[in-house]
């Protein structure tokens, strides 16, 4: 008799069950922390390609003749500039400002939209998007019939060429095509979007299809050196590049100016939307905390919820996020401080296990990749 499973499952669930993939409850989900190891695929990322199921996010749709009026209403960035094929990065906000969640929102056509959300927000976002539903759309939530997979790395492009006639170079960053045929499979959305700071692509597609193109990718791969990647590098590769990951630098209680993404809050458009009021006052005054990328002096790596210190002793915030960078070989990370104790450079400190190590505020991203 088999031991019974907890937790939502993604369509390559089989996979891993057949291959003896170690997984761990995220969020409600049972989903790998890594395959052959968290550096060697991190690695891998940076130098090559590497293999992502992300099949746990959610996916909803919204069509009708007020989509964009409805979707420019409820999220931050100004939905009315975009052009078909476009994908823009957004946060949908609560009134004082505090994020309900990060999203991308692709633009099908005039009339129809695909909104991505963070996997253990998806119900919080529906019904959000529900009760605040003021315009004639129609909304719904198609994330279980969604898989999600992303090929990430140098030789993404190359390996993705092998699979399909689709003209990758045309599509340009946050850019997508849909309605393609990838390895045989029909109907495959791709984006030139991703959370690893490497170049690549997200293929959508029909949640049955997703371990058949899985399988696929990863036989061309091999030949490129890919490897099949699980969260614990995909939590690096992200902060090596400074991204935000929900519940860390960007919350109900962290707003999207603190988290340093106003270029995503376009507070002077036209159109009024949910936090507006709130957000433009913050602007105004600037806020009160701010997300600060930081690296480390002295030996230890900082983890989430350690407390941090100016260089005088004055406790000043907390770490949002931290690691042992596998590219810079440095523990790096960030923390949400006291505005004024923010400025480039600071010489601040980390309490580690009842010590406290010397670190210095740092721009973001640690990371960037070679064009």
């Amino acid at each position: 008799m088999s031991e019974p499973t907890i937790g939502k499952h993604t369509p390559l669930f089989e996979y891993y069950k057949a291959n003896d993939v170690k997984l761990i409850d995220f969020g409600g989900w049972e989903m790998p922390i890594q395959f052959s190891g968290i550096l060697s695929e991190h690695e891998a990322v940076r130098e090559r390609a590497g293999l992502f199921d992300c099949s746990h996010m959610g996916e909803i749709e919204i069509s009708g003749d007020k989509a964009e009026d409805y979707l420019n209403g409820l999220l931050t960035n100004d939905t009315s500039v975009m052009t078909i094929g476009q994908a823009q990065y957004n946060i949908m906000c609560y009134p004082d400002g505090g994020a309900v969640d990060d999203v991308i929102l692709f633009k099908m056509n005039e009339e129809r939209y695909l909104l991505v959300c963070n996997a253990s927000n998806t119900d919080k976002v529906f019904a959000w998007m529900q009760e605040n539903k003021k315009l004639e759309a129609s909304i719904s939530n198609i994330s279980d019939s969604i898989g999600l997979l992303a090929l990430q790395g140098p030789a993404a492009i190359k390996i993705l060429k092998e699979l399909t006639d689709a003209d990758l170079d045309a599509i340009g960053n946050y850019h997508f095509i849909a309605e393609q045929e990838v390895a045989g499979i029909p109907h495959v959305l791709i984006s030139r979007t991703g959370y690893t700071g490497e170049d690549g692509f997200e293929l959508y597609l029909t949640g049955e299809q997703t371990a058949l193109l899985w399988e696929k990718l990863l036989a061309v791969g091999e030949a490129y050196g890919a490897l099949p990647c699980g969260l614990g590098s995909r939590d690096t590769l992200r902060l090596e590049s400074g991204m935000p990951l929900y519940g860390h630098e960007l919350s109900e209680e962290i707003t999207p100016l603190a988290a340093g993404l106003g270029f995503a809050v376009k507070t002077k458009k036209a159109s009024d939307f949910i936090g507006k009021a709130s957000l433009t006052a913050i602007r105004e005054d600037g806020p009160k905390e701010k997300i600060v990328g930081f690296e480390a002096i002295e030996r230890g790596i900082p983890r989430e919820g350690y407390k941090v210190f100016s260089s005088d002793g004055a406790e000043i915030g907390v770490v949002t996020s931290g690691t042992q960078s596998p590219t810079l070989k440095k523990s790096i990370g960030m923390a949400l401080v006291k505005s004024e104790a923010a400025t480039l450079g600071t010489e601040i400190q980390i309490e580690i296990r009842n010590k406290r190590i010397q670190a210095r505020i740092v721009p973001k991203p640690f990371y960037k990749r070679k064009k």
